[in-house]
Formats: structure tokens, sequence, C-alpha cells
């Protein structure tokens, strides 16, 4: 009998990025301006905006 495959185990949870400023919870966001499409982080409560959630440290 085959295991179970390694994207359908359980306990594998995702990373909560806090930002630093506020203690805000740090969202991705996709972002369509001038023909691409930009990936961002956004801060929920203060709307700082960065690239990379762990740039918010």
């Amino acid at each position: 009998m085959a295991g179970v495959s390694k994207n359908a185990r359980l306990g594998s949870g995702t990373h909560k990025f806090l930002c630093s400023d506020c203690g805000g919870e740090v969202k991705m966001r996709s972002i369509f301006s001038s023909g691409r499409m930009r990936h961002v982080c956004e801060c929920e409560k203060c709307k700082r905006q960065e690239r990379r959630p762990s740039d918010f440290k």
C-alpha cells in the first residue's frame, strides 16, 4: 500500500507574519497594474506594503 503524499499530510501549517510596527497580520495581495501582475504583502492594520513578508521584521 502506498503512503500518503507529502502534499496531503496533516500538520503542515502556514506561517503567520506580523507587522513589527503595529502588530497587525500581514497578507499577500496580487495587484494588476500597467499590464503586469505584482505580488505585494500588506499589513491589515497600518496598510504598510512590502515586497516579501519577511521584510516586515
